[in-house]
């Protein structure tokens, strides 16, 4: 069996934000399942280039283009190695390969009737790459997504695109879960958007106002292809559509698109117009997860409140930092950030409750003549059923439900108060627990998994140093 999961495409117009951390995480915990299960399984995200605010932050940063990206995608790609993210694949919109890629889905679309040039004028919002109608922006005539930004009027002759011709296939695709959205409200949005007036959509942009910068239009070198409809291709580049034959059949079509829910619109309709004009086969989930809010704010360069998620490795370390994001934090709603839950977070449940378990444990049996305790071979069952349904932060509350389980056995047995043959018996299946939970936890804390099974399951067990270090601040 196959595992193909992507994480959304970041722009690399800036270094990454915990924003980025969470979903990276995310699914490294969806395809280290896959993997622990034996099933062949591929990560792949990249960078998103080929788009007018990334010329623009590279002339702010005085920097050439290529040069900027490069340096963006390598905080990416060391921020992914930091947070323990096993990647496979980082596909990167100004590679080569890309750009063949992307011709080739361009040219099957055009093929097909669906791509035709009309002159234009619309509202161009820079920070999403995207065209709105006044019926899509706030009360002040702004976007959504990015409050307290003028649109830009553009005036041009464009290549569009018929997505209003895939709009009642798409609609019954999603109704029925043929493309499955998850969750239910995420789903509801785009039945809603799909049942009212949609439009056929700009997929290219002048030369000029690309800056020359972009993957060219099949023999049209005046135009551009507009971001949305390249860097979708990018899950497609990755895997060899266009320069890759064996590989792309070996994978395509995605099983799961792990994305914000800021681009889901992109996703689960405009990308699902495309594969169909271009007679590809369709990702069979989405998986939409909310945003990260900081103090109650959403995180804005203009408030000052992003926080770069290598200072919370830095004071915190790995694990806990992907603790706090896949059980404090809604696995699909907005959740909120603060330093101050991060460090309650560590102390109380991952100091006090697990570290302060795996201690006593430890120390209770290492001079006991116990049974030799085997590592599992699966996942206990609600667990496994909770990540296969994206549901991971009630994944991670199972296993700490049973962490407290123990924790209360432990005190309510008092096991230290009995001779050696009551000790054993009733710690024994308490360690049996523990490496279960240990095993179960390798998706989401692999650190901690590891060394929880290495100090219990095996031939002796000994007490060492403590699991998560009390912090001094």
């Amino acid at each position: 069996m196959k595992y193909f999961i992507t994480a959304a495409i970041p722009y690399v117009n800036a270094k990454p934000h915990i924003g980025h951390a969470l979903e990276f995480v995310q699914g490294d915990v969806i395809a280290r399942y896959h993997r622990i299960l034996g099933h062949d399984t591929l990560y792949l995200c990249g960078a998103d280039e080929n788009a007018l605010k990334i010329v623009q932050a590279a002339e702010k940063a005085g920097m050439e283009v290529l040069p900027f990206c490069d340096a963006n995608a390598n905080l990416f790609q060391s921020l992914m190695k930091k947070l323990d993210v096993q990647l496979d694949i980082f596909e990167r919109a100004s590679s080569e390969s890309h750009h063949i890629s992307s011709k080739k889905l361009w040219e099957l679309c055009e093929k097909n009737g669906d791509i035709y040039k009309k002159a234009y004028q619309g509202l161009y919002c820079v920070g999403c790459e995207a065209f709105y109608t006044q019926e899509e922006l706030n009360e002040n005539g702004e976007c959504f997504e990015h409050p307290g930004k003028k649109l830009d009027v553009v005036t041009e002759e464009n290549y569009f695109f018929r997505l209003s011709r895939y709009k009642n296939q798409i609609l019954k695709l999603i109704e029925s879960d043929g493309v499955h959205v998850v969750s239910e409200i995420r789903k509801n949005e785009m039945i809603g958007f799909l049942n009212g007036d949609v439009q056929d959509i700009s997929i290219s942009r002048s030369r000029e106002r690309a800056r020359n910068w972009g993957v060219e239009v099949p023999k049209d070198p005046s135009q551009m292809m507009y971001v949305w409809f390249d860097a979708l291709n990018v899950y497609q580049s990755g895997v060899g559509f266009g320069t890759d034959e064996k590989q792309y059949n070996t994978w395509w079509p995605a099983d799961a698109h792990l994305i914000g829910k800021g681009i889901l619109r992109f996703h689960a309709v405009y990308w699902i117009a495309m594969l169909l004009s271009a007679g590809l086969s369709l990702p069979k989930e989405i998986f939409v997860h909310g945003y990260i809010t900081i103090g109650g704010q959403k995180m804005s360069k203009t408030l000052g409140n992003v926080i770069d998620p290598l200072d919370l490795i830095q004071t915190f370390d790995i694990d806990p930092l992907r603790y706090y994001f896949l059980r404090e934090m809604s696995s699909i709603d907005d959740a909120d950030f603060t330093i101050e839950r991060m460090s309650e977070v560590y102390q109380a449940h991952l100091a006090n409750e697990l570290g302060n378990l795996v201690s006593r444990l430890a120390k209770l049996c290492e001079s006991l003549p116990l049974q030799i305790f085997e590592v599992p071979t699966s996942f206990t069952k609600q667990v496994a059923q909770y990540i296969v349904q994206f549901a991971l932060k009630n994944g991670i509350d199972h296993i700490w439900d049973r962490i407290v389980l123990i924790n209360k056995t432990l005190t309510d047995t008092k096991p230290w108060e009995k001779d050696e043959k009551e000790k054993i018996t009733l710690l024994a299946p308490l360690v049996q627990e523990l490496i279960q939970v240990g095993y179960d936890l390798q998706p989401f804390l692999p650190n901690t998994a590891e060394k929880i099974m290495r100090r219990f399951a095996g031939s002796r067990i000994t007490a060492s140093e403590p699991l998560f270090p009390k912090r001094t601040s």
